[in-house]
């Protein structure tokens, strides 16, 4: 699904405000803005995105490297992740024949929340998070307003071990909201990313496509 203009209807939101809503009962707030700091600091070109980590699996010095880019409210991303990202998780993560690394897309402001509940346990548990994130995709997405989608999220932070307090500092983290939309035009604009899920395969890219046609080109990539 091509969201190339997408950004700026998300944009254009920030204007309204209103970005502490009630919510829960406990923290009595949604994430901050993530939007539209990062929009202003693109402009000055000010926001660090050097602290900003790959999330790899596989062999880090594999031969092939592929580098997804993809939205956690695309429903072709969490499909991938459903179906071909399982067999070539199998037949080439673990099996140590390829370096996969994954880069998150941000086109609306439950992305970039999804990706700090994500994010929100570090290296070692984001894979997992990500795998609840695409499973629930259907119910946290669509849930309704604002609120109820941060409280979804939420949901899915504590089923992955992460306690309140941490759930909540990770979603008010301005700073990083802004430092991760800013990392993520960065990489888009140097990859030409423009769909989602996009692929990378050593440096050529790719969108979207059945795993038969992923495999014959990682084993040509392999062969080379």
């Amino acid at each position: 699904m091509n969201r190339r203009n997408m950004i700026l209807g998300a944009l254009a939101v920030v204007g309204v405000g209103g970005w502490y809503l009630t919510s829960n009962p406990r923290s009595g707030s949604t994430p901050v803005n993530p939007l539209a700091n990062a929009a202003n600091a693109q402009t000055s070109g000010d926001v660090d995105t050097s602290s900003v980590p790959d999330m790899v699996l596989g062999n880090p010095d594999a031969a092939v490297t592929i580098t997804e880019y993809a939205s956690f409210t695309c429903p072709h991303c969490a499909a991938f992740h459903e179906g071909t990202f399982k067999k070539l998780k199998a037949d080439y993560i673990d099996t140590g024949k390829i370096k996969f690394v994954y880069r998150e897309v941000y086109f609306d402001r439950p992305g970039i929340w999804a990706s700090l509940i994500a994010r929100c346990g570090g290296e070692e548990k984001f894979f997992g998070i990500v795998d609840l994130i695409y499973k629930s995709q259907s119910t946290w997405a669509r849930a309704g307003d604002p609120a109820a989608i941060v409280e979804e999220l939420r949901k899915i932070g504590r089923l992955a071990g992460l306690d309140s307090d941490t759930i909540e500092a990770c979603l008010q983290d301005g700073k990083q909201a802004e430092t991760l939309y800013a990392w993520y035009q960065e990489n888009g604009k140097a990859d030409d990313i423009d769909s989602t899920p996009s692929f990378i395969i050593n440096g050529t890219k790719y969108s979207n496509m059945a795993y038969d046609k992923l495999k014959d080109i990682i084993e040509t990539e392999l062969a080379g």
